[in-house]
């Protein structure tokens, strides 16, 4: 599934070519996560002003709204002036005087979706319970810590849950956690302002140096130029379950946390 930084790489890879194109179509295919919300037609010779990411949504600003992207479990957007003719996996296209934006999503968990702004009840829907951008200014560790006091379940689950701070997914959840020295099952409630200091700074690093490397391409991620990322070789626990820790030698185990793989190295993180 893309997370954050794959979604903000992806962000990157177009914003700037696309911003001030003016739209000359829309293309839908087969139903996604969520109906557009609005005639495809709606848009067309409107401009776009620029693309900004929350969370894991990608905003298209337009001077006629705003568009909503979500990539999904498998989604990818490709973005370039002469894209090859569809196919069955492509479900939205914006055709633009820049070049054309295309959703690929085989499973079709990816939406696209039309508000007015982001004060529409269909953007607040979607946007609203979002938690602090862990990139930004206002991810503050103290008031981090203060959030984690209140929250009884594991760690890796409140991070996972994007309520206190958003977009740290499944693969990076584990990475911060690691370069903290923090075990999964922690109850969040438990950390102390030291331990909860050393997460938020291992989140940002984390995250940034994924941004900087591209994202991680398990499967078929790449960006809208078509670009995969590299991160994933820089993974010192995620899917290394049976290998060494890249710190003490120890074997990384894995284990199931709501549903998802964690890994971690039982030397390393403490409980």
């Amino acid at each position: 599934m893309p997370e954050l930084p794959e979604v903000e790489v992806t962000r990157l890879s177009f914003a700037d070519r696309i911003a001030g194109a003016r739209i000359l179509g829309l293309q839908m295919g087969k139903p996604l996560r969520w109906p557009l919300g609005c005639d495809p037609a709606q848009l067309v010779g409107h401009r776009v002003l620029q693309v900004r990411r929350r969370g894991k949504y990608l905003l298209l600003d337009t001077s006629g709204g705003l568009l909503l992207i979500h990539l999904g479990m498998s989604g990818s957007l490709g973005f370039a002036a002469d894209l090859p003719p569809s196919g069955k996996h492509d479900h939205f296209e914006m055709r633009t005087s820049a070049g054309s934006l295309r959703l690929h999503d085989p499973r079709r968990f990816g939406a696209v979706v039309y508000a007015s702004s982001e004060d529409d009840a269909s953007a607040r829907k979607l946007l609203g319970r979002l938690g602090v951008e862990p990139l930004g200014e206002g991810f503050d560790a103290l008031a981090f810590h203060a959030a984690l006091q209140l929250r009884q379940t594991a760690i890796k689950q409140v991070l996972l849950g994007g309520e206190i701070v958003v977009g740290v997914g499944n693969i990076y959840a584990s990475e911060a956690l690691f370069m903290a020295g923090i075990r999964p099952t922690v109850r969040a409630a438990r950390l102390s302002k030291p331990r909860a200091a050393r997460l938020h700074a291992a989140i940002r690093e984390v995250l940034t140096q994924a941004v900087a490397k591209g994202g991680s391409t398990l499967r078929d991620f790449s960006n809208a130029q078509g670009d995969s990322g590299y991160f994933q070789l820089e993974a010192r626990v995620y899917d290394r379950a049976g290998l060494p820790c890249k710190v003490c030698a120890a074997p990384i185990r894995s284990m199931r946390q709501g549903q998802r793989s964690t890994f971690y190295c039982v030397n390393c993180q403490k409980p």
